[in-house]
């Protein structure tokens, strides 16, 4: 098949990516493979990747992403957080047996991530004050309409405009012209390279957030979803309101515990902090009185809680 390119890697640590679908969602399966589709960073083209898990190996097809096939698989892995070393996320299970038994409950869990900051800070936007699955459903027409189309086993499969694409969309029904103007800053930022997985993993993450409120709409609570869930910040360590009590209350800490004492508790489970913090709101989210959240609208729980800094 032309313009079909093949990677594989074999995770470091346990890892199995129907898990990863079956907690965080909205990937569609083709064939048995897991598909993601999107705008590929440098934004010159979009791709679909096929992903495979057989034993320990990921095989991966990349379509439609043509010289930047490499750069579309590694923002593929990256979703799936198989871009960090996980060999050691076993270890902080040994060390801490109450992170042990949540691997063990959710084997081995690791956050999924969005595609990129941008289509996070798009997402986050177009979702802003209304309903999840509206904002699904906006993204996904949105996707049809103007996002490229890439064939993947019999199927097409739509990307989320570049944002080339989204700088033409004037207006959009279900979405306000604030919200469109705010979509063209956005697509502008990525256009100008700092909008990307790269670059704001690069800086600290307190400059990083100052940056990302730099765009129209994103106060702390945006800003801190766009960096741990649309770059990815595998150490970081959320202090929202949820975060703490899920802390307290797994770990057996007093009611009254400030928030340095629960930074300590936690310091055993670095360097995968956020991994193990979402790894506790994966348990939370069932639980009576809290509050859901997925991938495919936005926001795990552990952002949706958020309204501050990550602590370095």
């Amino acid at each position: 098949m032309a313009d079909v390119a093949h990677f594989e890697v074999t995770p470091t640590g346990p890892f199995d990516l129907a898990n990863q679908n079956r907690y965080f969602g909205g990937w569609p399966e083709v064939d048995g493979a897991v598909v993601m589709t999107f705008p590929v960073e440098g934004w010159r083209t979009s791709a679909a990747v096929s992903l495979r898990q057989q034993g320990d190996l990921i095989t991966a097809e990349v379509h439609g992403a043509g010289g930047d096939a490499e750069r579309a698989w590694d923002q593929a892995k990256a979703a799936i957080s198989l871009d960090f070393d996980g060999a050691g996320y076993a270890e902080v299970g040994r060390r801490d047996p109450v992170i042990g038994r949540l691997q063990e409950e959710y084997h081995h869990l690791r956050p999924s991530l969005f595609h990129s900051p941008y289509e996070a800070a798009s997402g986050f936007t177009i979702g802003h004050r209304i309903q999840i699955n509206q904002a699904r459903r906006i993204r996904r027409l949105m996707a049809e309409s103007h996002g490229a189309e890439l064939a993947v086993g019999g199927t097409t499969q739509h990307a989320f405009p570049t944002p080339q694409q989204l700088l033409k969309l004037t207006d959009y029904t279900g979405l306000s012209a604030v919200k469109i103007d705010r979509l063209h800053v956005i697509a502008q930022a990525a256009l100008d390279g700092w909008l990307d997985r790269a670059t704001l993993r690069a800086m600290p993450a307190r400059d990083a957030l100052e940056k990302l409120q730099t765009l129209p709409g994103v106060g702390p609570f945006f800003s801190q979803g766009i960096l741990t869930r649309g770059a990815g910040m595998t150490d970081s360590m959320t202090d929202d309101d949820l975060t703490v009590r899920a802390v307290k209350s797994v770990c057996q800490l007093p009611d009254n515990a400030g928030l340095a004492e629960v930074l300590e508790r936690v310091e055993a489970w670095r360097p995968y902090r956020m991994w193990c913090v979402v790894l506790l709101h994966v348990m939370f989210r069932g639980q009576p009185g809290e509050t859901a959240g997925s991938r495919g609208g936005g926001r795990t729980a552990a952002v949706k809680a958020g309204r501050k800094r990550p602590t370095a």
